[in-house]
């Protein structure tokens, strides 16, 4: 495949992204209510399948 760039870069370095003044991380993820709400449903199914079959098997 024949290279048909012309040797400049396609973004200029003055288009860079600002980083945040402070980075989020996890905590920042888990404290978002959709995620929360679909962790608390898994941790509950996985709680009443443990439940089932510690004391109705």
């Amino acid at each position: 495949m024949p290279d048909t760039s012309s040797g400049e870069p396609a973004v200029p370095a003055q288009a860079t992204i600002p980083v945040a003044e402070e980075p989020r991380g996890c905590l920042f993820a888990l404290s978002q209510p959709p995620l929360m709400i679909f962790l608390g449903v898994i941790g509950g199914l996985l709680l009443l399948a443990a439940v089932h079959d510690l004391f109705l098997l």
